[in-house]
């Protein structure tokens, strides 16, 4: 049986740490809640972008004669270069929320690599940059504590060459992979493609009919590009803002799980205190009269 000063001191270091957890899950708690609300307001921006250049696409690809002519809405069937950027979070104690991100991440490394691609990696994020760093798996580009604080400008300078080598046909892709907020209890993964921007799931029907842009045939080429620019810029500001609010979940989570478990191995110590300490009297008792009967 364990010592009873042992059990003690484990008794206290476990408490101390229940204390630890509980505390930083009702951080994540509050800053959760702030975050979640930031993220709902984008989500709506977002999506009100995408739909528009889902429509613009739309337009290119059932009107312009010879297909599109902008690289930027141009199925690329053979790419020789793509720009993959993920994004996980600074700090650790959120459960599985980083592993996740890294591991679409490697699936899709695995994935080019097999179909001779060369890939440029991109992280934000020293979770996950550290890992890749530590594989010795190399980074184009690399950016820590914006994950956690993110910030419009330097979330677009971030983006801005991938954006730019694209149009200038220097790379064929970019991808955005990271764990988005779904609810309180859930996170989802994302592995969006961005450019070139998707057209297969296009219908002309519905455009002709439901579409709400009214766009003049003389339009040129600078006003798109500005357009998927924006578009770009703001899917990856919108993807550091969906991430730090599931990062906040996934800690809130894990937090909670710790605490229950911190709890129930104090339980289960004062358990196996007691037990020792009921050894010990019996013990006590023995040898006393142990000791009475052997003076007869």
């Amino acid at each position: 049986m364990a010592n009873l000063k042992d059990i003690q001191r484990q008794i206290k270091s476990v408490s101390n740490t229940q204390k630890t957890t509980r505390a930083m899950k009702l951080v994540s708690t509050a800053k959760l809640r702030r975050a979640e609300e930031l993220a709902k307001r984008s989500r709506l921006y977002s999506d009100k972008l995408n739909q528009v250049i889902a429509e613009i696409a739309g337009r290119l690809k059932c009107h312009k004669v010879g297909g599109i002519d902008n690289r930027c809405f141009s199925e690329i069937k053979n790419p020789k270069i793509v720009d993959i950027i993920f994004v996980t979070a600074d700090k650790g104690l959120c459960g599985g929320f980083n592993i996740q991100t890294i591991k679409a991440v490697k699936k899709l490394l695995a994935e080019y690599k097999d179909k001779n691609v060369k890939v440029r990696l991109s992280g934000i994020g020293k979770k996950g940059v550290e890992f890749f760093k530590y594989n010795e798996t190399e980074l184009f580009d690399s950016v820590i504590g914006l994950s956690s604080k993110p910030d419009k400008k330097r979330s677009d300078e971030f983006i801005k060459t991938s954006i730019e080598d694209f149009k200038n046909s220097k790379i064929d892709a970019v991808h955005i992979i990271y764990n988005g907020f779904k609810n309180m209890m859930t996170q989802e993964l994302h592995i969006n493609k961005i450019l070139p921007v998707d057209t297969d799931s296009v219908n002309c029907e519905i455009i002709e009919t439901k579409s709400m842009l009214e766009i003049e045939a003389e339009d040129d080429e600078k006003m798109l590009d500005s357009l998927v620019s924006r578009y770009v810029e703001y899917n990856m500001y919108y993807a550091l803002i969906d991430s730090v609010a599931a990062e906040h979940s996934a800690r809130m989570q894990a937090m909670d799980t710790a605490t229950n478990n911190a709890k129930d191995m104090v339980k289960s110590l004062n358990i196996q205190f007691n037990k020792a300490r009921q050894a010990a009297i019996t013990t006590e008792l023995i040898e006393i009269i142990s000791g009475v009967e052997s003076m007869k």
